[in-house]
């Protein structure tokens, strides 16, 4: 076979994939049903112990390495440290659409705002009237969380079919809904918050900033600082993750569209595999159904498959209606709803809060499987009515 032969028959077909919008997808979503078959067969423990091994077994999340503390686990680095990137990538999209995009105006900007706010609102309520009297009432901001990477991913699959304009208002919703989360989660979820960290973080933002004030253009001078950002960030007890979202929105705008050229494809088809296989390695209980009938469960299904989409909806219809918002430019209510049951994909976010939210291990796994079949549910009906509708 010719080498010309062996590029049009092999190369180029897979290169065309990575190229399709689709592909980003395709890939997370194959990823994480590998994930879940390795997770319950005879590889598991290996498969879930390469993640899961502590560097340093008395280390807790950090793992101190020559005065640093890092992250503990190859689990922690995919999470907390190569998932800034692809916060990272997605506030530099943000940046660029609040600047000279989508959303640009105050009337299109507010709209994920106040989407984001009704799609952390609601199901925060709709988990209370379930478990508000209870000893599980503090699991509220379980159902609060939308997953970027997959709800993008799910959206992506439709193509064309979707505008861009509303691509651009999940993404920008999910990353306040995120943000939210995270905010929650540093407030009311967190023993303990390493203030000197704090400090030294937000003084380093605020170079950052300086910088930007000042036209500086090498992007490696934001980068070093970045690092440091990330460090402080990691170490005071937020996530680390939105270390990436603050230094987005520090880079100049004029360089912004040559990093996004080049995270792109790293980012996509290589990070996001990666966290996909790590996180959904979850091995299911032997009592499966049981974990469906509790309380717990009922408030989480609902928050993510009925909050979400109900909170950002009728938010989003007030905003409109009052003439404080516009929908995105060539979309529809229907297509708004569409989204807002894409939104209800929760998972890693969500998962990780409820390993916060709650103590006994049991507990815990009623609430994982309920995030797994919330987000299975809510990805699934909104792909469905996406393409259902004209």
């Amino acid at each position: 076979m010719s080498t010309g032969s062996f590029k049009n028959r092999f190369i180029s077909p897979i290169f065309q994939f990575l190229q399709d919008s689709r592909a980003v997808g395709i890939v997370l979503i194959g990823c994480t049903i590998l994930s879940l078959i390795i997770a319950n067969s005879p590889w598991q423990d290996a498969y879930t112990g390469f993640f899961n091994t502590l560097f340093d077994p008395a280390g807790g999340h950090h793992y101190n390495y020559k005065g640093l503390h890092l992250p503990n686990s190859w689990l922690l680095w995919i999470n907390d440290g190569f998932m800034a990137l692809f916060f990272f990538l997605v506030g530099m999209e943000i940046k660029r659409e609040l600047t000279t995009g989508e959303l640009a105006s105050v009337k299109k900007s507010l709209l994920p705002i106040l989407a984001a706010l009704g799609g952390m609102l609601m199901p925060a309520l709709i988990y209370t009237l379930f478990n508000g009297n209870s000893p599980y009432a503090h699991g509220w901001g379980i159902p609060m969380a939308t997953d970027i990477a997959f709800s993008l991913g799910i959206l992506s699959l439709l193509g064309k079919r979707v505008p861009l304009s509303l691509k651009i208002f999940l993404t920008a919703l999910a990353i306040i809904d995120d943000l939210g989360a995270i905010l929650a989660i540093a407030i009311f979820y967190t023993d303990a918050l390493h203030m000197l960290y704090l400090y030294i973080g937000a003084g380093v933002f605020a170079l950052l900033l300086l910088m930007n004030y000042l036209k500086v253009q090498r992007i490696i001078l934001y980068v070093i600082p970045g690092l440091v950002l990330w460090y402080c960030v990691f170490n005071s007890g937020i996530h680390a993750t939105i270390a990436g979202v603050l230094l987005a929105f520090c880079i100049p705008l004029n360089k912004i569209h040559s990093l996004e050229h080049t995270l792109h494809d790293p980012v996509n088809f290589l990070i996001m595999p990666i966290f996909a296989l790590a996180n959904t390695a979850i091995e299911f209980p032997p009592d499966l159904l049981h974990a469906f009938t509790h309380s717990v469960s009922f408030g989480i299904i609902a928050g993510l498959v009925l909050g979400k989409p109900l909170g950002i909806f009728f938010f989003c219809l007030i905003a409109v209606r009052l003439k404080l918002a516009s929908l995105p430019a060539n979309t529809n209510w229907k297509q708004l709803w569409g989204v807002g049951m894409i939104a209800g994909v929760g998972f890693t976010m969500s998962i990780f809060i409820a390993t916060l939210a709650f103590k006994p291990v049991d507990i815990q796994v009623i609430s994982v499987m309920s995030v797994i079949l919330a987000s299975l549910l809510s990805g699934l009906a909104g792909f469905i009515f996406l393409r259902a509708i004209k």
